[in-house]
């Protein structure tokens, strides 16, 4: 069975070219709000969150902190187009596995996603 990413991004051209990236190996599906993402994480089973950090609402630290209290074991790899340190720092002091900054090359994705799936 294939493993299923979700892809949380408010922006449909980052959740498009994930899709095109991941698509043929994984099972990908997408959220395109943190509260989106909470909602499908309560009701399906998911093997990897692929989480933005600037969203509008409810940014990804939020979300990634919201989300521990019912899919801690889900593990976390944020994406960010911010260049702030502190985003990346508090990202993986909350516990995400791994982070890549935008835009990212395809190859490196793909990388890192295998890697953490490897780890499981």
């Amino acid at each position: 069975m294939q493993k299923r990413i979700l892809v949380v991004d408010d922006d449909t051209m980052n959740l498009m070219r994930t899709k095109l990236i991941l698509g043929e190996d994984y099972d990908v599906i997408f959220a395109s709000s943190g509260m989106e993402a909470l909602d499908t994480l309560k009701n399906e089973e998911v093997d990897l969150v692929l989480l933005d950090i600037e969203m509008p609402e409810l940014n990804g630290i939020e979300t990634f902190r919201r989300m521990k209290d019912f899919a801690a074991e889900v593990p976390v790899i944020f994406l960010t187009a911010s260049g702030l340190e502190d985003d990346v720092i508090n990202a993986i002091r909350l516990g995400a596995v791994n982070y890549l900054k935008k835009p990212f090359r395809p190859q490196e994705l793909k990388k890192r996603v295998a890697q953490e799936f490897e780890k499981q």
